[in-house]
């Protein structure tokens, strides 16, 4: 298989894992970067929180700052493949940026559907810039996803949704991205849960490679919503959710019943961290390890955080953080930690003075 539309020396999502994807002789090989995104290990947190080995997962390193990037790239080369001309989303943002970003990179149109007022500025920048067709309706996530299923009902357009079945498997390359790093699976996987594709596929991932020999374990699956958005935590949709964390702002999950499925099978739990506990996460992230995840990033590492606190005993394996997106996606968020920029003459005794080494 050949394709015009590679464009960088790594081998990325299709080609490194093609024996793991639905691909067929006429898929096109397209390639951004996506994926073989670094695997971390704690410098600080891991004894701040007595774990044993903690690792994050930096998706936030992917072509478009998400891990988005994964399924996008599988959805739209089968787009492609299927001869589609355009592809629609419905977006809290980073499903938007992705799509619209691999849509401008192979030459189709790119449509997304936002709630007014309620995605990232970060991240509509990115659909903003790679040219696609934006609406904002006056509804939230839930009733965007609604209106792009019926659009791509009725004319030939992909959906890119983590509805469309591809954005899965892609997803899950990330799962055998991990066991290839470590040598085998971790013992715990945290990772934040908004339309819950990502754990849903995480799983499928962990539980292939198994299959296939490549581990010899599957990781507990441990989900976390945030308190204003967590229907799967409550059992029930939530009309209108609300939470910091935009990316998983979202009432009523398309992959809900993944979710439990993953977390069933697993042993693992979902449940949800309040907005307070994301922030300090997203904080101590930052501060203590460099990392600058999004605040929906920080989910996973408040989980742990949480589970920790009420007695779940790390101390003797390996557990693995998914950062999911880059905080450059939510600039809004870090400018309102608290911080003092001072303003002074260009002078070295008075720099000198202001941080204290005079």
């Amino acid at each position: 298989m050949t394709s015009s539309w590679a464009a960088t020396d790594r081998l990325g999502v299709l080609r490194r894992y093609r024996d793991y994807l639905p691909l067929t002789e006429a898929t096109p090989l397209i390639c951004m970067g996506e994926g073989e995104t670094p695997l971390v290990r704690s410098q600080r947190l891991e004894g701040r929180l007595g774990c044993g080995p903690l690792y994050f997962k930096l998706e936030s390193c992917n072509p478009t700052g998400s891990f988005k990037d994964r399924g996008m790239v599988v959805a739209v080369a089968k787009a492609l493949e299927e001869g589609r001309k355009a592809v629609l989303c419905a977006s809290t943002g980073n499903t938007s940026a992705a799509a619209a970003a691999y849509a401008a990179h192979c030459g189709l149109d790119a449509y997304v559907l936002v709630s007014k007022g309620n995605i990232a500025q970060g991240k509509l920048a990115q659909a903003v810039a790679h040219g696609a067709q934006i609406v904002a309706i006056d509804g939230n996530f839930d009733q965007a996803l609604a209106l792009a299923r019926a659009i791509t009902a009725k004319y030939p357009i992909a959906l890119v949704n983590s509805l469309n079945p591809y954005r899965l498997e892609g997803q899950k390359t990330a799962a055998f991205e991990i066991v290839d790093h470590l040598g085998d699976a971790p013992d715990y996987l945290f990772i934040p849960v908004g339309n819950a594709g990502n754990i849903t596929a995480y799983w499928r991932g962990f539980v292939e490679y198994q299959q296939k020999g490549r581990a010899s374990k599957r990781p507990r699956m441990m989900g976390f919503q945030a308190e204003g958005a967590a229907p799967i935590v409550l059992g029930r949709p939530v009309e209108k959710p609300q939470t910091v964390a935009s990316a998983i702002r979202i009432g009523n999950p398309a992959n809900w019943r993944g979710a439990e499925a993953a977390r069933d099978a697993s042993g693992g739990v979902i449940e949800a961290v309040s907005d307070e506990e994301i922030l300090e996460a997203y904080r101590l992230l930052a501060q203590e390890e460099g990392i600058f995840g999004e605040p929906a990033s920080a989910a996973s590492v408040a989980g742990l955080s949480k589970m920790s606190r009420q007695g779940l005993d790390l101390r003797d394996r390996i557990s693995v953080c998914i950062i999911t997106g880059s905080g450059l996606k939510d600039p809004e968020t870090a400018m309102a930690i608290p911080t003092t920029i001072r303003e002074l003459p260009a002078e070295l005794t008075a720099v000198e003075k202001a941080i204290g080494l005079a």
